[in-house]
């Protein structure tokens, strides 16, 4: 299964000539390419599928959308490579 998981950009930084981000899934941090969201600034949250930031979504929409993949602990689990904090 393939989710988009909501995250908050913690840091924005050039790759080799790709913007990119560091974003916060809860306490995991992971790499995502803004490419498909180039407004995402620090502080924005994003929904991330495999590795891109596809949209952005406002803070309350992100934290309850953790809350119910934290109840789905298994897929978050196998999307993320660990579970949620």
């Amino acid at each position: 299964m393939c989710l988009g998981i909501p995250g908050r950009v913690v840091e924005v930084h050039d790759d080799a000539g790709l913007r990119m981000a560091t974003v916060d899934f809860g306490g995991i941090r992971r790499e995502a390419c803004l490419s498909c969201t180039p407004e995402a600034e620090a502080g924005s949250y994003v929904i991330v599928h495999v590795g891109f930031a596809i949209t952005l979504v406002d803070e309350t929409e992100a934290r309850r959308t953790l809350e119910v993949l934290r109840a789905m602990a298994g897929a978050v689990e196998q999307e993320l490579g660990e579970p949620l904090p």
